[in-house]
């Protein structure tokens, strides 16, 4: 098992939706702005881009499992 895989394992293992979480902006994007949280990066969609390298607080909206990603709202 790769580390990227073990990763998102752990990561999915002790998180669930709604769970309030706190990460680093690692990338602005048109669309929102990817947050690290324990070493894999979910999408932050928002109007009010927090900057990058930035640590926010987030919610977890969703998780999908099959596709290993997760997206996030502001708290």
């Amino acid at each position: 098992m790769n580390q990227q895989m073990s990763q998102w394992e752990d990561f999915a293992a002790r998180h669930s939706v709604g769970d309030v979480v706190s990460g680093h902006v690692v990338k602005i994007v048109p669309f929102g702005a990817f947050v690290e949280i324990e070493g894999v990066h979910g999408l932050l969609v928002e109007h009010d881009q927090p900057a990058e390298g930035a640590t926010v607080s987030v919610r977890i909206a969703q998780i999908d499992h099959d596709k290993q990603r997760f997206s996030l709202t502001a708290v």
